[in-house]
């Protein structure tokens, strides 16, 4: 993306301030638990050290502004590219000794390879040595190292500067949940770390299973949970580390059968990997290695990614001062739901992000013109309802005029019986999905719950989405929130579309399956609706089973009565979702760095295109008109 390299000025914290981006380091913080780190001494104590470090890059990336307005927002400046980056390497070895440096409390001076140190502007600066900057203060710890190499933290303060998402009190840690206890310290336990620094969470981290497969990698998309239950902490480092490592991981020079990743794709996930130093034995290297998609099952592109990536980097800035969630046979290609509700979110995120300079007009004109069209479409055509289903019954069929009112060429048939018997007389929803005579009738959770975030349905339409998971409870929550879609493939249309998948089995995982995870995108759709009392009761059934159960990935049945006949247990994502939905509730205002208002400007031209006749009929006028043969 163009404007990419612009967007690492968020990651420096709060500005107007000059940016060093410095691959591995830029004003990380350097105090991480010993039992995450290989020490990469033979004789290394169970002390934390201090690591002596380099980039290797292909391309340099320097300095640049960082902007924010007066209303606290983030707004990006810059224009220069950030070209493809061949390698991201961390060469770490203990300095025991190191000349000027203090290693207490963890901070210290970075001594960077100065043929690489880098510039915006393209130029090579001369060896030297990139000083650690003084971080907005946010946690006041203690950290003490037992005998085993864990570390002990007794947090004192927390300090906020007025930033969304605020991080509780002595008092409100007194009167802790013991399942949020338990929750909070699974999510720590996966952190993952990328020379000394926290970068992300593993997928899973389940002791009872021996087949690792990738579940320990660190996912963009499972991250997301992760990464805003700390946010809400006031834990900011591991977010800005996310971002920072993911940004450059962009179009690497992978292959699968000959096809590379496209420009600007983010990986699907992404693993640290140790390897030796050529020619010393004593010392190891830190990689990190992407996963494009080249080694999923299916092979299949990660789409989703870059999107939940820009949503995330807004909810930092806020808080700071393929493929979709289902990614096998489930009959969702063309243009699912979901990714919509994501990319309108994003452009969103994007707009909100660019400064408005001359520099990005015509980018902001695209961006406004692409959400005008985006929203009429989802709202328009997308909806449905008890009105709705009748009017579809009534179509007429192979219409060919500029007035036709079956636009699509839907046959009434699709309409099922079954269907029409289970829409309440209150409530309506966005289907999963829209094509030439063909319109995918499932209720889909994660794009109707973003639908509602992002403010791409109406006001209107979320309350309804609302109103009718209400008034199916019993099919969407049962005893294990949420259900991805409703209702299951089953019989032949199951053989058919998954192609018989022994996973996506009726009412199994991505067919059906229950999802704890989507606990806090619902949470987040009810407190924007004022309507939170939805997401507690939800969040009170799961409390019951969750904790008990291990925290599945996710459940089976249609009531969501067996934990799921493959998931992991410990899943990272349903265990962050949990905690993201309790902090949510007991500070609502909080969603604020999620939450998307209709904007008015988009409101007033979606309007203009309802009540104009966008078909203009053929006439005498528009025939006499000349033309430049």
């Amino acid at each position: 993306m163009a404007t990419s390299d612009a967007v690492l000025q968020v990651l420096s914290g709060a500005g107007p301030r000059s940016f060093s981006s410095d691959l591995c380091f830029s004003n990380l913080d350097l105090a991480f638990r010993s039992k995450h780190i290989k020490y990469v001494r033979k004789r290394a104590s169970r002390h934390m050290k201090m690591f002596k470090c380099s980039s290797v890059l292909q391309d340099c990336i320097g300095k640049q502004w960082f902007k924010r307005s007066g209303d606290g927002d983030l707004y990006l400046s810059g224009n220069a590219t950030i070209k493809r980056l061949q390698l991201l390497r961390c060469k770490c070895q203990q300095a025991e000794r190191v000349s000027g440096v203090t290693t207490e409390g963890g901070n210290g001076t970075w001594f960077v390879d100065g043929a690489k140190t880098l510039n915006l502007n393209g130029a090579v600066n001369s060896p030297g040595v990139l000083e650690l900057g003084d971080t907005q203060q946010l946690t006041s710890e203690k950290e003490v190292l037992t005998s085993n190499g864990s570390v002990n933290k007794e947090e004192e303060s927390l300090t906020t500067n007025g930033a969304v998402g605020t991080g509780r009190d002595a008092s409100r840690k007194a009167s802790v949940d013991p399942i949020e206890e338990e929750a909070w310290e699974l999510l720590r336990d996966s952190v993952v770390y990328y020379c000394g620094s926290p970068i992300g969470t593993i997928a899973a981290n389940d002791p009872t299973s021996s087949s690792v497969l990738n579940y320990d990698q660190v996912f963009i998309r499972d991250f997301i949970p992760s990464g805003i239950a700390f946010l809400l902490k006031g834990e900011y480092d591991i977010v800005r580390n996310f971002l920072l490592h993911t940004l450059q991981l962009q179009s690497w020079e992978k292959t699968m059968d000959c096809h590379s990743p496209g420009q600007g794709l983010m990986p699907a996930s992404f693993k640290v990997r140790t390897f030796p130093l050529d020619g010393d034995d004593s010392a190891t290297e830190e990689v990190l290695d992407p996963d494009f998609g080249e080694a999923a099952i299916g092979r299949v592109a990660p789409v989703d990614s870059g999107l939940w990536w820009i949503i995330l980097l807004r909810a930092y800035g806020k808080c700071s001062d393929g493929s979709c969630m289902i990614d096998r046979r489930m009959g969702i290609h063309g243009h699912p739901l979901e990714i919509q509700a994501l990319f309108y979110s994003a452009l969103l995120g994007a707009r909100e992000m660019l400064t408005p300079e001359d520099g990005s007009a015509d980018l902001l004109r695209a961006l406004n013109n692409r959400l005008v069209a985006l929203s009429f479409h989802i709202r328009e055509y997308y909806w449905i309802d008890l009105r709705k289903l009748n009017e579809i019954y009534r179509y007429k069929t192979e219409e060919y005029s500029y007035d036709a009112v079956n636009k699509f060429n839907i046959y009434p048939d699709q309409v099922s019986t079954s269907l029409v018997e289970w829409m309440p007389n209150q409530g309506g929803y966005l289907i999963g999905n829209l094509q030439p005579a063909h319109m995918d009738f499932r209720f889909f959770s994660l794009g109707n719950m973003w639908s509602i975030v992002s403010g791409l349905a109406t006001r209107d339409q979320s309350n309804a989405i609302l109103d009718l998971i209400e008034a199916k409870w019993s099919d969407l929550v049962a005893d294990m929130p949420l259900k991805i879609c409703h209702p299951a493939l089953e019989g032949q249309e199951w053989q058919i579309i998954t192609g018989s998948d022994p996973k996506n089995t009726p009412w199994s995982y991505h067919n059906g399956g229950s999802w704890p995870t989507l606990l806090w995108q619902l949470t987040v759709a009810c407190i924007k609706m004022n309507r939170p009392e939805i997401a507690a009761r939800a969040i009170e059934i799961a409390e019951k089973r969750l904790s008990r159960d291990k925290w599945p990935e996710y459940y089976d049945t249609k009531k969501a009565r067996f934990i799921g006949k493959q998931a992991r247990l410990f899943q990272t994502w349903s265990i962050a979702g949990y905690l993201v939905a309790k902090l949510l509730l007991a500070d609502p205002s909080a969603a604020r760095m999620l939450v998307t208002d209709e904007d008015p400007e988009l409101v007033n031209a979606f309007s203009c295109m309802i009540s104009s006749n966008p078909r203009r009929k053929r006439g005498q006028n528009n025939s006499k008109k000349p033309f430049i043969i």
